[in-house]
């Protein structure tokens, strides 16, 4: 097996690179939804509106675990620059697609680039650097990304503007040209002569099994089909056969795709479960709320983006503090007491009302963004010390895997309970609402023209709506909550490369 070791490592043109690849890779998920309308309509394709960011997403998901694999089998640093070269083609074909099916194939391809980028980016840093400072790098490396996510659209508009929608994917190209240089230029590795086999089997149904598991939220947002509905739960049904077989295969294997002693460690597992429920339970509340602001608050758009900025800024310090705190207390100790304070804001959050104002929203996404950033701030790194060397590019990219499935899955079952909840409440008011105006307001918005009074009803409408959707987040938060308690009680601290090796199949 290839084990990547690094040797004279410029290590501050190694960094500037991993960065400026992901700030655009990250900023390129939400950039596309503003120029979106424009894009639809000059390629006549709103059948296909969804799969834009749908294909995207999918993509991303079901080759982060494949691409760490490899990664750790034929090294970082080459596996690096194929995904970018990888996410620079994909952009290239979607800037100058003339046709739907040309966007859609250049999106897929730009999604298994980018599906690499981030967890490699963490497993080339653990390598270049020591554990503390490798601990405030990667703790600073989550919220840097929050920022691309909440300006992509503001971006977006400005390129759609003032330029023309195929920039935003034009530009990408010397960006990554420029990453993939400063890579190749900064960073020296070395890899073992070991004997390496692809797991082509356990890939392709692990593969198969996430593609299956990821087109039911997608298919519910694209198509309008709800979690009951046969076709959604066949998908799903197949998903979980397909997975099972996976793992009856990977027992076999002599690579496996993702090594099940993997889930015999009871820190991989932690972190696992605890970056799932964190996603799920936060993303979908959480980008559902500019409708919440624009439609019952009155903000207006832009406003409403900047108010998603106070939790944003919120994370980085707590990230920070975190990446200092995880190499000197136990770790256990930090994550039960940083499970608090979501605890606190989705409680707060929950008892939002027609009449909230502006500062208590504030407040209440400031204790969540202080306590979402202290979460992430070192699960990545609490992994990569807990498994062994050569296992840590698969096992990252699971830690990415396992917050993507729980962000997507999130947003869809969230949007599912908003859209129910706001319907009951449409038929609840009944012969009160002017003709027509009901589907209007089911779909997210408040006709012209209702009374103040009927405005008022449907305003108290959404705010129950999202009190449900953040008592659900408040649900899943305490599980979360639960789970930190299992994990190790340590402190992180540096370990022999054998030690380490021998810690990774610890389950306790």
């Amino acid at each position: 097996m290839a084990i990547a070791r690094t040797g004279k490592t410029n290590k501050k043109l190694v960094l500037a690179g991993l960065l400026l690849g992901l700030i655009f890779a990250e900023l390129d998920e939400t950039v596309v939804a503003t120029a979106m309308p424009t894009i639809i309509r000059e390629l006549h394709g709103m059948a296909l509106y969804g799969w834009v960011a749908g294909i995207y997403m999918l993509s991303v998901t079901m080759f982060m675990p494949i691409i760490g694999k490899l990664a750790d089998l034929y090294g970082r640093k080459r596996v690096y620059i194929v995904c970018m070269a990888l996410f620079v083609c994909g952009s290239m074909m979607c800037g100058t697609a003339s046709s739907m099916a040309g966007l859609l194939t250049g999106r897929a391809i730009q999604g298994i680039g980018a599906g690499g980028l981030m967890p490699l980016a963490l497993v080339i840093i653990g390598d270049a650097y020591p554990l503390e400072q490798r601990a405030r790098i990667q703790a600073l490396f989550g919220p840097l990304l929050i920022l691309p996510q909440l300006l992509g659209p503001t971006v977006g508009g400005y390129i759609v503007g003032q330029f023309d929608w195929h920039w935003i994917f034009l530009i990408n190209i010397p960006i990554g040209l420029i990453a993939a240089a400063m890579i190749a230029a900064g960073m020296r590795e070395t890899r073992g002569t070991g004997r390496r086999s692809i797991d082509w089997a356990g890939a392709t149904l692990l593969a198969a099994g996430l593609l299956l598991l990821l087109l039911a939220p997608v298919l519910i947002d694209t198509q309008g089909y709800s979690w009951t509905s046969p076709a959604v739960l066949g998908l799903l049904a197949m998903s979980a056969l397909l997975l099972s077989v996976f793992v009856r295969v990977e027992r076999k294997a002599e690579q496996p795709m993702i090594p099940p002693s993997l889930f015999r460690n009871r820190n991989v597992v932690v972190i696992y479960s605890l970056v799932f429920l964190l996603m799920l339970s936060v993303m979908g509340g959480i980008a559902a709320f500019p409708f919440y602001a624009q439609n019952v608050m009155g903000l207006a758009p832009t406003a409403s983006g900047y108010l998603m900025l106070a939790f944003a800024g919120a994370t980085i310090p707590a990230s920070v503090l975190v990446g200092f705190l995880v190499t000197r207390v136990v770790y256990r100790n930090v994550f039960v007491a940083a499970c608090l304070l979501p605890l606190a804001g989705f409680a707060l959050l929950s008892r939002i009302g027609v009449g909230t104002g502006v500062l208590y929203v504030v407040a209440a996404f400031i204790v969540l963004g202080f306590g979402v950033g202290a979460l992430f701030g070192a699960n990545n790194l609490i992994v990569q010390e807990s498994v062994g060397k050569e296992e840590s590019g698969v096992a990252i990219s699971s830690v990415q895997l396992f917050q993507s499935l729980g962000a997507t899955i999130g947003l869809s079952v969230f949007g599912s309970v908003l859209g129910s909840r706001i319907g009951r409440g449409v038929e609840q008011m009944g012969a009160r609402l002017p003709e027509g105006s009901g589907e209007a307001i089911a779909a997210g918005g408040i006709p012209d023209g209702m009374s103040a009074e009927l405005v008022d009803g449907v305003r108290a409408i959404f705010a129950e709506a999202f009190q449900e959707l953040f008592l659900l987040s408040l649900l899943f938060g305490a599980v979360a909550f639960i789970v930190a308690w299992f994990l190790k009680k340590e402190v992180l601290a540096k370990r022999e490369p054998n030690v380490r090796a021998d810690a990774a199949a610890s389950d306790c």
